[in-house]
């Protein structure tokens, strides 16, 4: 079969309608960092229809194609990549998008395909056991190995050298409502467990402030008295989503506190703390943890209280931008599909 001036059997060509898709969630994992479920849907189908149909033109070639070019590279993506997919989600290594793509990539690309563009053979580089889900996975770990150094030196060239120079760049506090990442910054300095932008979002929505209300007052918010009386849905953190911001209106009973508190100070203003709230549990964050359904992607009540100290003065914030691997994946469909196996290729020149 033929598709303009590309040959291929006909499983191979319905399976590059699977490029625009995978196109499609990277770019949209990178403006979001949030996939649908409902993408892979017809993307397992139409995995599951071509393998059919892929079985059923190798069963009737007979030979060493059924077991070779079929049986053993479809057993090693259903049987190896399947479960790697599963086991690295398990393990918190990416995201259950990631895990989706590679679990849709095991059924839509098992067996090595071939395309012949004009007198052009298309890819080059194959592996002996012919899984293509294992090469785009290989090819995506080695894309996603390279992030670190190409962040190294687009931060060296910048003349900006620090410990977490391969793992992003700073940003202005003024982009933290509208970046996904992580923070790098603590109250001691740069660190690699910061706070994550999401649950940044999430703590604010819920006390409905904005940044720049905790930047203006922060020891006004610092103090647990001042937390609303109904929080505010906190959302999942997406940078999109329709919040409400009330101020931080605080509970009846935390405002009467902080009063009773504050009462003979000499200052007598909103911004005075209330000192032994503060101490018990600064910025609310215990309270914001508590109250919230599930978890603010794991982030515990020091690493909230560390981030917001950090982002309450400073100008400039180094952020990780947490690449997703639906980026490199997608990168690594286009490698496979225009080169072959990059390890495999490397492995060569040795």
């Amino acid at each position: 079969m033929s598709l303009a001036f590309v040959s291929a059997t006909g499983p191979d060509l319905l399976r590059l309608l699977a490029l625009p898709v995978f196109a499609w969630t990277a770019v949209r994992d990178i403006k979001t960092r949030r996939v649908s479920s409902h993408v892979w849907v017809p993307l397992s189908l139409l995995g599951a229809g071509t393998l059919l149909w892929e079985g059923v033109l190798a069963w009737r070639a007979g030979g060493t194609t059924w077991i070779n070019e079929f049986i053993v590279p479809a057993t090693v993506s259903l049987g190896l990549v399947v479960p790697l997919a599963y086991l690295f989600w398990w393990a918190g290594g990416f995201g259950g998008a990631d895990a989706k793509a590679l679990l849709v990539l095991a059924v839509v690309f098992p067996t090595q395909p071939i395309y012949v563009i004009g007198s052009w053979t298309t890819p080059t580089a194959l592996t002996p056991i012919g899984t293509f889900s294992f090469t785009i996975l290989t090819n995506a770990v080695l894309v996603a190995l390279a992030i670190p150094v190409l962040l190294a030196i687009r931060n060296a060239a910048a003349g900006r050298f620090t410990s977490v120079m391969a793992l992003g760049w700073p940003v202005s506090w003024e982009r933290l409502p509208e970046t996904h990442g992580q923070l790098l910054e603590g109250p001691a300095g740069r660190s690699t467990s910061g706070l994550d932008l999401d649950a940044l979002r999430m703590y604010l929505r819920w006390r409905g402030l904005t940044l720049a209300d905790v930047r203006e007052s922060p020891d006004r918010y610092r103090d647990p008295a001042t937390l609303p009386e109904e929080p505010n849905p906190p959302t999942d953190g997406a940078v999109a989503a329709d919040v409400r911001a009330d101020g931080g209106a605080p509970t009846a009973t935390a405002a009467a506190s902080n009063r009773d508190s504050t009462e003979g100070s000499s200052e007598g203003s909103d911004d005075a703390v209330s000192t032994t709230a503060a101490v018990d549990d600064p910025w609310g964050a215990e309270a914001f943890l508590d109250d919230i359904e599930g978890t603010a992607y794991g982030t515990d009540p020091e690493q909230l209280r560390a981030g917001l100290e950090a982002i309450t003065t400073a100008e400039t914030v180094w952020i990780s931008p947490g690449t997703p691997f639906l980026v490199p994946i997608f990168a690594g469909l286009v490698i496979a599909l225009g080169y072959g196996d990059l390890l495999f290729g490397l492995l060569g020149l040795f």
